[in-house]
């Protein structure tokens, strides 16, 4: 079966939603065709990948790619990124991604959305396989598990990031500056720690 070009460009990336493919030329009902024939999975609703490719990024991380991918000014946060740097026992039940306060319309299974303000506070760049995505830093992360998570999961990433003795020494003065914008009061704890 004939591709045509701006479907082949869209199956280069690891995942693509229904507004990209509309702004190429592609309709909703090509797409469902597409889907139905096998060129392309669907992955969620308006979330669409090509089931061929084999992406290069470590296994657990596969499905983590296609949802972020696939939420416009989506960051990785919160249980997601604290497992992406080993900060957290927890076990990922959902994909946590943070969007900016006013958007709307964004669901996607096993994905816990976040509306978050100032997203763009500790936001960083990640390179899993050959695919990009943006993840808050461990900073960010410490001081959002304070804001969102229980204290009990709060003071293990706590703990956890002072601990850390690896090329990604702690940072306590951003770590400082953070809490301070998002006006958490975690001096008490990090004193308590060390």
């Amino acid at each position: 079966m004939r591709t045509n070009k701006a479907l082949n460009r869209l199956l280069k990336r690891p995942s693509f939603t229904t507004k990209e493919a509309k702004e190429l030329g592609l309709s909703p009902s090509l797409l469902a065709y597409y889907a139905k024939i096998g060129t392309i999975e669907r992955v969620a609703y308006g979330t669409y990948r090509n089931p061929k490719v084999e992406s290069s990024a470590p296994f657990e991380w596969h499905d983590l790619l296609e949802i972020a991918n696939s939420i416009p000014q989506g960051t990785v946060c919160l249980i997601s990124a604290l497992s992406y740097y080993g900060l957290t026992q927890e076990i990922q039940r959902q994909y946590w991604i943070a969007v900016p306060n006013d958007s709307k319309g964004m669901r996607r299974p096993k994905t816990k959305i976040v509306r978050m303000r100032n997203v763009e506070l500790g936001r960083t760049t990640i390179k899993l396989g050959e695919y990009k995505i943006n993840i808050f830093d461990k900073e960010r992360c410490v001081v959002d598990a304070f804001r969102f998570l229980s204290k009990e999961s709060a003071m293990y990433s706590l703990k956890s990031y002072l601990k850390r003795t690896d090329e990604h020494k702690p940072d306590l003065p951003k770590l400082a500056r953070y809490a301070k914008e998002l006006r958490v009061d975690i001096v008490p704890y990090i004193e308590a720690l060390t």
